[in-house]
């Protein structure tokens, strides 16, 4: 009986976690487009929507029995949905960046909660997904809300999908002419590549990151600069 409960319990909350993620994946996909732009008007007429998947993350406690694959692609997720309900909160809004709250950016305010705890976003990224899940597709994963950034995909993250869905945001990212310039002699790439220069060379250059999604065959002595970071929001 023990063992039946127990199983019954875990069935119930694979499909509570499917449900939820299902609904943020349909609030990604009515209100970004392909390319990343999201339309935050029309995002806060379903604040209630979002909320609703906002209250799953409060209650719901990731532990290690989860895969790395259905942790990260939780955390990554929790990242994201906080980040736009931060920007509905503040909207109509230039940038990320002029979000402040008792001295504190977007970044360090203490207002994410998950399992009952309260994260800021700088927390879940450096603390959570770079130490404890370490991938350097994060990067194109978590999202912040900004011209230069990676473009938010708008599609939820799933264990099933994660793989494939950071390996395709890093090629669309590393290939986007607005957000890097690549020849063969010389790159002008993303800010990025600089600020976490150190989870993009563990197991080479920055150039040998590149080349494994690049659409160009990058010079491994190729000069390399950093582009200037366009924070201005991500929306229409």
């Amino acid at each position: 009986m023990k063992k039946t409960g127990i199983l019954l319990v875990a069935i119930l909350t694979l499909t509570q976690s499917y449900g939820q993620t299902s609904i943020f994946n349909e609030l990604l996909q009515k209100h970004v487009t392909k390319t990343g732009i999201v339309d935050y008007k029309s995002f806060k007429e379903d604040t209630s929507k979002l909320d609703g998947y906002i209250s799953y993350l409060e209650k719901t406690t990731p532990d290690n029995s989860w895969s790395t694959n259905k942790q990260k692609a939780f955390w990554i997720n929790a990242y994201n949905a906080y980040t736009i309900k931060l920007i509905l909160e503040n909207y109509p809004l230039k940038s990320i960046m002029d979000i402040k709250q008792k001295g504190k950016s977007a970044w360090k305010i203490p207002f994410a909660k998950v399992g009952g705890k309260t994260y800021t976003l700088d927390h879940i990224e450096h603390e959570i997904l770079r130490k404890n899940l370490f991938d350097p597709k994060i990067h194109v994963g978590v999202n912040c809300a900004s011209g230069s950034c990676p473009k938010l995909g708008n599609k939820a993250f799933t264990e099933d999908n994660i793989e494939a869905e950071l390996t395709q945001l890093m090629k669309d990212f590393i290939n986007d002419t607005t957000r890097n310039k690549l020849s063969k002699k010389k790159v002008q790439i993303s800010s990025i590549f600089d600020w976490f220069k150190e989870d993009f060379t563990k197991n080479g250059s920055v150039v040998d990151y590149l080349n494994k999604y690049s659409d160009t065959e990058i010079n491994k002595k190729a000069k390399i600069s950093f582009l200037k970071y366009n924070w201005t929001l991500n929306g229409k």
